[in-house]
C-alpha cells in the first residue's frame, strides 16, 4: 500500500471521529427538543425515525447501483460525505432560533 493510500484512510479516520462528535452535538439538541415535549417533540420524534430510515435507504440504494465507488476506501469516504452532509443539515435545522 503506498503513503498516497495510507493517507486517504488517515483521512477517513478523521472524517469519522467529526462524523461522531458533530453527530453527538445533533443527538444532544434533540433530546432537549424531544425533552421539552409537547407538538415540537412529538414532532421531532417522528422526523428523527423518518430522517434516519430515508439516508439508510438513500445509502443502500448508492451501494446497489455503484454509486459508493468501487474500492473501500471510495466506500467508505462516500458513506462518510453522505451520512456527514445529513448530520449538518440536522445541526443547522436545529441550530436555528424558533
Amino acid at each position: 500500500m503506498s503513503s498516497k493510500a495510507y493517507g486517504g484512510w488517515l483521512t477517513a479516520g478523521f472524517d469519522m471521529w467529526q462524523l461522531g462528535a458533530e453527530a453527538g452535538a445533533v443527538m444532544a439538541l434533540r433530546m432537549a427538543r424531544i425533552a421539552a415535549g409537547g407538538p415540537a417533540g412529538t414532532a421531532e420524534a417522528r422526523l428523527m425515525v423518518s430522517e434516519k430510515v430515508r439516508a439508510a435507504i438513500e445509502l443502500q440504494t448508492r451501494l446497489m447501483t455503484g454509486g459508493l465507488g468501487h474500492t473501500p476506501l471510495s466506500g467508505t469516504q462516500a458513506t462518510l460525505k453522505h451520512y456527514r452532509g445529513k448530520v449538518a443539515a440536522n445541526s443547522k435545522r436545529l441550530n436555528r432560533k424558533r
